[in-house]
Formats: C-alpha cells, sequence, structure tokens
C-alpha cells in the first residue's frame, strides 16, 4: 500500500476541522504532565486530572505501521479498553474505508506534513467516535492513542476567529476537498451555509455574514466575514 485510499481522505478531509478544533480545546482541559494509564479500568491521568478513555491504536516508530487495538494480542476486541472502538471497524466495512479494517496498517511511505501517518489514523478514528479528542501516549518504541470520551471533557464550542488557521492546517493534513472540511466544520456547530465551486457563505450566529474563497484547484484562499443584511435563504 501506498498512500491512503480515496475513502479514507475523503472522510479524513471530513472530519479533519472539527477534530483539530477538539483537540486544541482537550489540550486546555487536559493537563499534559506525568501521565499514566489504566486500561483495564479504562482511565488516564495527569496533573491531577483522570478521564475515561478507550484505546483507539498504536504506531510502532521503527516499522511504521500502524496496529488497531482489536488486533493487538495483547488486547483483542473484547477488551474493556477496545470494544468502545469497534464502531470504527464497523464504518470501514460500511464505506469499504480499508485503512479502518486491516490489521496492521503500513505507513512507510507516508512523507506529509503530519509527525507520522500513525497521528492521521488517530484523527480520522477519533473523528469518527466523536467525543472529547484523542492522546497520544508516548513508550519506548511508539505511542499508544487513546480516545477520550468522558462527559467532564468540555466539547469544542463554536469560534470563528480562529477558524481559518484551523481550515488552514486541517487542509494540509487532508489536502484534497478543502470545502468539505470547512462543510463538516460549519456543520458540526449547525452553521447554515451554501457553496459554489469558489466560494461557501455561512450565516453566523449574530447576523454576520462569512465567505471562505478557494481558487481554481478547490485549495482555501482565505475566509471573510462581515455584518450584513442577508434575505437568502441558507440550507446545510
Amino acid at each position: 500500500m501506498s498512500g491512503f485510499s480515496p475513502a479514507f481522505e475523503r472522510l479524513g478531509a471530513a472530519l479533519a476541522a472539527v477534530v483539530l478544533q477538539q483537540q486544541e480545546t482537550l489540550a486546555e482541559f487536559l493537563p499534559r504532565e506525568d501521565w499514566s494509564a489504566d486500561l483495564t479500568a479504562r482511565t488516564y491521568s495527569s496533573g491531577g486530572v483522570t478521564v475515561r478513555v478507550s484505546l483507539l491504536g498504536s504506531y510502532a516508530a521503527r516499522e511504521r505501521t500502524w496496529l488497531w487495538g482489536w488486533a493487538n494480542p495483547q488486547f483483542g476486541d473484547a477488551h474493556p479498553a477496545v470494544t468502545p472502538t469497534l464502531v470504527i471497524r464497523t464504518v470501514g466495512e460500511r464505506l469499504g474505508i480499508t485503512e479502518f479494517t486491516t490489521p496492521e496498517v503500513d505507513l512507510s511511505w507516508y512523507e506529509g506534513p503530519a509527525g507520522h501517518g500513525g497521528e492521521l489514523m488517530a484523527m480520522a478514528a477519533g473523528g469518527v467516535l466523536g467525543g472529547a479528542g484523542y492522546i497520544g501516549a508516548g513508550y519506548d518504541g511508539g505511542s499508544a492513542y487513546l480516545h477520550v470520551d468522558d462527559p467532564q471533557a468540555p466539547p469544542a464550542r463554536w469560534d470563528p476567529i480562529p477558524l481559518p488557521r484551523i481550515l488552514t492546517s486541517a487542509t494540509s493534513l487532508f489536502p484534497h476537498e478543502p470545502r468539505l472540511t470547512l462543510a463538516g466544520f460549519l456543520s458540526r456547530h449547525r452553521v447554515p451555509y451554501r457553496q459554489t465551486d469558489l466560494q461557501t457563505e455561512a450565516l453566523l450566529p449574530g447576523g454576520a455574514t462569512a465567505r471562505a474563497r478557494f481558487d481554481g484547484l478547490g485549495r482555501f484562499v482565505d475566509w471573510h466575514s462581515e455584518l450584513i443584511a442577508v434575505s437568502s435563504s441558507f440550507g446545510p
């Protein structure tokens, strides 16, 4: 395998901005200090804060592979930390996303802007599950990725200020469909919008209208908002 499948790329594009914003929200809530985890109890503790987690998978730095929790012989799909994640495999079967159904995914080909391909696997998987984000817990030889599913961890709130930065970061990681990335973010926050080939226009809470422009190749160009009267109808 060389390169992600089109189905994975499309799903990642739809979820990337949502996931990145949630990661920032989780970082503000959960201290990244000395940590401990008990996967049987489904707990992760850091800086005096303990949250409920499940195991997505792990990235092996030397082999440059991703191993799903359900495929790891130390855990398996009946483990308490793995069972909540099995919906990812089901989604993969339904949508033809081979990365979600292959037990160990070869990522040695990845040379993109993320630290390694395992980060993108965790982003897509965490996006499918929703929740409060994911944690990369380093160990000798790689990182385990834990999904935070705990009501005490806050969800990301609508904020248009960081949107251009988040969208730029998201489309650098999943670059194939920037308009879908913005649409996924607006839909997540229930912001009405309409799209053309070169522009997405959104009716923001409070009455402002915002416009995102894209070039002829579909790449994100800029985001501009202004307070104007809007008489046309919008729909998601």
